[in-house]
């Protein structure tokens, strides 16, 4: 298991991932990529912790996603089922879970004050902050998309399915965009990772 974690998470970190793994009865599944999600978990009929976590992450992204994810079974079994799951006990639980990787022989020293101030107050996913996402992005394997965000109002962009819009304002949270094929408008999530279209 260890060899097979030193391939997607930095190497100081697979001692302590190998442990909680083995302390919670986890069955881990690294799985292709999801458009949708970086990780999820589940806890089966049988009442095995299945936990699964997206193969084409940077190492970083990865052991963030593992630590939220092994995050939800133990605030799940230490408060109960009926707890929310991105509520107070989860961000407890994630917070003292990830304390022990947040030093510069796991993450690099530029990524350490962002993770530091995330894990202040830890969100549903790392994606809903900015600043996080785009340092993490830049141990991505190389690829042509760019965050919304980042680009300029008036731009054209593709996303995963192919739909085409036109970036126009921002709401409070979201950007806002417009279909070019059927004039609606949408919100997007500034995270959004989309195709760049030449005006």
């Amino acid at each position: 298991m260890s060899e097979v974690l030193l391939k997607y998470l930095p190497e100081h970190a697979v001692p302590l991932c190998f442990e909680l793994i083995r302390a919670n009865h986890v069955h881990l599944k690294i799985v292709n990529e999801r458009l949708t999600r970086h990780g999820d978990y589940r806890r089966d009929a049988q009442g095995f912790h299945l936990i699964t976590v997206n193969a084409g992450q940077n190492k970083y992204r990865f052991l963030i996603t593992l630590i939220h994810e092994i995050a939800h079974l133990v605030a799940f079994e230490k408060y109960g089922r009926h707890i929310k799951p991105h509520g107070d006990e989860w961000k407890l639980t994630f917070q003292r879970l990830m304390v022990p990787f947040i030093r510069p022989e796991i993450f690099p020293q530029q990524l350490l004050p962002l993770i530091a101030r995330h894990f202040r107050n830890p969100k549903a996913s790392s994606d809903t902050d900015a600043t996080l996402a785009l340092a993490l992005k830049q141990f991505d394997p190389e690829n042509d998309k760019n965050y919304v965000f980042e680009i300029p109002y008036g731009s054209v962009f593709r996303i995963h399915n192919g739909k085409i819009f036109k970036k126009i304002a921002l709401r409070t949270k979201r950007i806002e965009c417009l279909e070019v094929a059927t004039g609606k408008v949408y919100l997007f999530n500034p995270n959004a990772e989309v195709e760049l279209l030449p005006n």
